[in-house]
C-alpha cells in the first residue's frame, strides 16, 4: 500500500510540479551557456502569409475578425485572407463575401473543421500559412513575430500564446482557465527554450506549406497533430509569446467540461496517431518532452488523484488518523472542500482567482476519465461543437 501510494503521489507531483521546475532548470543553463544563439529581428523579412480561417456558423464574430485582421501590423500586399466555410448556414459566408480582399470558399456539406483544412489547404500559395480561429483576436505585431520566428530554417512550425480574456472579478470558468493558460505558456516557453514546444493550439499557430500533409478525416486535436508531425520531420516548433491570440473563455463550468472532454478524447485518437513520438531514437528530448508534458497528463494522473485518495484513506484509518499519512490525507481533504467550494460558487463572480484553481484541476481530469470513455466506445462527433464563451 506504501508503495502504491508514493507511486501515485510522484506521478502526479511529477507531472504538475517536477516535469516544470526541470524544464525551467534545463532552459536556464541553456541560456547561460548559449547552446542555441538567438537570431537577431529583421524588420525587413517579410515573406507572403496567408491567414487561414475555417468557420463555422459564426457570424457573431465575423465583423470583429475581419476589423482585427485587416488591422495586423504587415505589408497588405503580402498577407492573403483564406476562409473556409463549410456548412454555415447563419449568414457568415454572405457576411464575409461583402470584403473583397478576403477569399472565401463554401459548399453546401459540413464535413468539421478538419475536412475544411485539407480542403481549403489547396487555395494557400504562399510559404507560411498562418491557421486561427474565428473568435480569437490577435495582437497587432503578432504576424511580424511569427514570420521572423521562420528566419531559422530548422522551425517548421511557430506556436502563438493564448491568452484568457479576464476581467477583475471572474467566475470558475474564467478564472481557472486563465490561470492554466499562463501555467501552460510557462511550460510551452521552456520546452521550446529547450528544444520544441509540444504542439500548437488552434487559435494561433502557422507552418511551413509544404510541411502540410492532409489529416485524417475524424482527427479532433487538428493543431496538436498537424504541428507535431511536423516535429517529426525533424523540424522545431518554436513557442512566440509575442503573437497573441485573445479569446473569452467559457461561460460557465459545464460548457469548459464538455470542451476538455473532447479534447481529451482527442489526446487519445492523438497519441495513437503520433505513436512514433514514443521512440526515444528519433528524438529524445521530444519523447521525453510529450511523455512529461501529455502522456501522463492524459492518461495516469487522472486516476492516480482517485486511487492516491483511496489508498491514503485506509492507510490512515490503519494509523488511526495520525501520522504523515494522516497529514497527508487531510490535505487532501482540504483540496476537495475547495474544489468543493469552487462549485458552489462557480456562478459568482469574485476577484480570489486562485480560491478557483483546485475547482478547474478537478474539472480537467474529470474530463480525461470521460474523454477515454468516449474514445473506448468512440463515441464523439468530428464535428466540432463549440462550447460558449464569453
Amino acid at each position: 500500500m506504501y508503495i502504491l501510494f508514493w507511486t501515485f503521489f510522484s506521478i502526479i507531483f511529477y507531472s504538475y510540479i517536477i516535469y516544470p521546475i526541470i524544464l525551467y532548470l534545463i532552459a536556464s543553463l541553456s541560456k547561460l551557456i548559449k547552446w542555441r544563439k538567438k537570431k537577431p529581428s529583421d524588420a525587413n523579412y517579410e515573406p507572403e502569409v496567408t491567414l487561414f480561417i475555417a468557420a463555422y456558423n459564426e457570424s457573431d464574430f465575423i465583423e470583429q475578425k475581419v476589423k482585427n485582421s485587416f488591422s495586423l501590423n504587415y505589408p497588405s500586399n503580402k498577407i492573403k485572407h483564406i476562409w473556409i466555410t463549410d456548412g454555415s448556414d447563419d449568414g457568415t459566408t454572405e457576411m464575409l463575401n461583402k470584403h473583397k480582399n478576403i477569399e472565401v470558399y463554401h459548399q453546401a456539406e459540413r464535413k468539421g473543421k478538419i475536412g475544411a483544412i485539407n480542403r481549403g489547404m489547396q487555395f494557400v500559395k504562399t510559404p507560411i500559412v498562418i491557421f486561427s480561429d474565428a473568435n480569437s483576436i490577435l495582437n497587432k505585431d503578432s504576424i511580424k513575430h511569427i514570420t521572423n520566428a521562420f528566419k531559422d530554417s530548422v522551425i517548421g512550425c511557430v506556436a502563438g500564446e493564448k491568452r484568457i480574456k479576464t476581467d477583475d472579478k471572474e467566475n470558475a470558468a474564467n478564472a481557472g482557465e486563465g490561470i492554466y493558460w499562463k501555467y501552460e505558456s510557462f511550460i510551452k516557453k521552456c520546452e521550446s527554450e529547450i528544444n520544441s514546444a509540444v504542439g500548437a493550439v488552434g487559435e494561433l499557430f502557422a507552418i511551413r506549406t509544404e510541411l502540410f500533409e492532409e489529416i485524417e478525416s475524424d482527427t479532433i486535436l487538428d493543431d496538436f497533430i498537424i504541428s507535431l508531425r511536423i516535429a517529426l520531420k525533424g523540424y522545431k516548433i518554436k513557442y512566440e509569446p509575442l503573437a497573441i491570440a485573445t479569446e473569452g473563455a467559457s461561460v460557465n463550468i459545464k460548457e469548459e467540461l464538455k470542451r476538455k472532454t473532447r479534447i481529451a478524447y482527442g489526446g487519445f485518437q492523438a497519441m495513437g496517431r503520433l505513436v512514433s513520438l514514443l521512440n526515444p531514437f528519433n528524438s529524445a528530448m521530444l519523447t521525453f518532452q510529450y511523455l512529461s508534458h501529455k502522456v501522463l497528463r492524459w492518461t495516469l494522473v487522472p486516476f492516480s488523484f482517485l486511487l492516491l485518495f483511496i489508498i491514503n484513506f485506509y492507510i490512515s484509518y490503519t494509523e488511526n488518523w495520525f501520522g504523515i499519512y494522516s497529514l497527508f490525507f487531510y490535505l487532501q481533504l482540504l483540496f476537495y472542500l475547495l474544489v468543493i467550494s469552487g462549485a458552489f460558487l462557480q456562478k459568482k463572480k469574485t476577484n480570489i482567482k486562485l480560491l478557483f484553481a483546485p475547482y478547474y484541476l478537478f474539472i480537467m481530469n474529470l474530463a480525461e476519465i470521460i474523454g477515454l470513455i468516449r474514445y473506448i466506445r468512440k463515441k464523439q462527433s468530428v464535428n466540432w461543437e463549440r462550447a460558449k464563451r464569453n
